[in-house]
């Protein structure tokens, strides 16, 4: 997709540097193969390294995949503490050796705590430029809406994830429109079933990368792969007029959010910088949930910082 241009235009060539751990080296020196065979225009070159600062050098953006994930009987600290010397060597890498203005998106999960822990240890790389990966709970809430409606899903805009990319985030629809055939309607309005709104439709999109695995037997690639493009892609060319995206960003304390967490808002962005929407309207439905996200994500800040001495 990167190398297509789907991710930073089709104008835009692209040098991808690809990092892997030592025992996949082999496999990696597989996929830069077919990079080439593919013969993509935009590709005007292909690194595969196993070296964090041969990777991380002159980088203008970071998509961060890699992390340990949880296995059967490990408690989450265990997670936490693998992950922590994870992005503490990722980050020192990008912190000496990235373009200045390195822009970075962390997918590898807990993403939004492995987003904390990287801008702790790369202090130099401005807090604005580190966010982690909401978008495909976005992406997920409009599928599930688009689904329900029977409209197609760009006909479906301005969904919100609040929080954590884990079960407890907030899909909300409070805001959201719908275009029909009789112009814009707001989805509350369309949908016309708060109850289903309100329960229903908000576990789907929290669990339903739990109900990916169960049916696949692995985690979400593709969705996974395409919403990090639609999350760069935005960020760097801008939002449409009118439209915002969910970002995990550093919170700032808006909508009475602790600041120093890495918290999903909706943002509109122009000029390669990200904005927080504010004046929103939160009802209490809503701010019991963002609460609850935020609580959790407070938690985790607690759990990491104590692997970290």
């Amino acid at each position: 997709m990167i190398a297509r241009g789907i991710m930073l235009g089709p104008d835009q060539p692209v040098i991808l540097h690809m990092l892997d751990i030592e025992p996949a080296a082999e496999a990696l020196n597989g996929v830069k193969m077919e990079l080439i065979d593919a013969a993509f225009p935009l590709l005007k070159g292909v690194v595969a390294t196993t070296d964090v600062v041969e990777a991380c050098k002159d980088v203008n953006i970071a998509v961060m995949v890699g992390g340990f994930p949880r296995k059967e009987g490990m408690e989450r600290k265990d997670v936490m503490s693998k992950n922590v010397s994870i992005y503490k060597a990722q980050a020192s890498a990008l912190e000496k050796h990235a373009a200045p203005n390195c822009k970075v998106l962390v997918v590898a999960n807990p993403a939004n705590t492995n987003a904390l822990i990287l801008k702790e240890f790369a202090p130099s790389i401005p807090a604005k430029n580190i966010t982690c990966l909401t978008r495909l709970d976005h992406n997920r809430a409009m599928g599930q809406i688009s689904e329900r409606l029977k409209v197609h899903v760009s006909d479906v805009k301005n969904v919100i994830i609040w929080g954590n990319h884990s079960s407890t985030q907030y899909p909300d629809v409070n805001h959201a429109t719908v275009t029909t055939s009789k112009g814009e309607k707001p989805v509350r309005e369309a949908v016309a079933d708060d109850n289903w709104l309100n329960t229903e439709f908000i576990t789907t999109v929290q669990q339903r990368g739990a109900a990916i695995i169960k049916a696949r037997k692995l985690s979400s690639a593709l969705s996974a792969a395409s919403s990090a493009c639609d999350h760069i892609r935005d960020w760097v060319l801008g939002t449409p007029k009118g439209t915002w995206v969910s970002m995990g960003v550093y919170s700032d304390g808006s909508y009475g959010i602790p600041e120093g967490l890495i918290y999903s808002f909706p943002v509109t962005c122009e000029k390669g910088e990200w904005s927080i929407v504010k004046g929103l309207k939160v009802d209490e439905f809503s701010r019991a949930k963002m609460d609850a996200t935020a609580e959790e994500l407070a938690e985790e800040k607690t759990l990491a910082y104590s692997c970290l001495n």
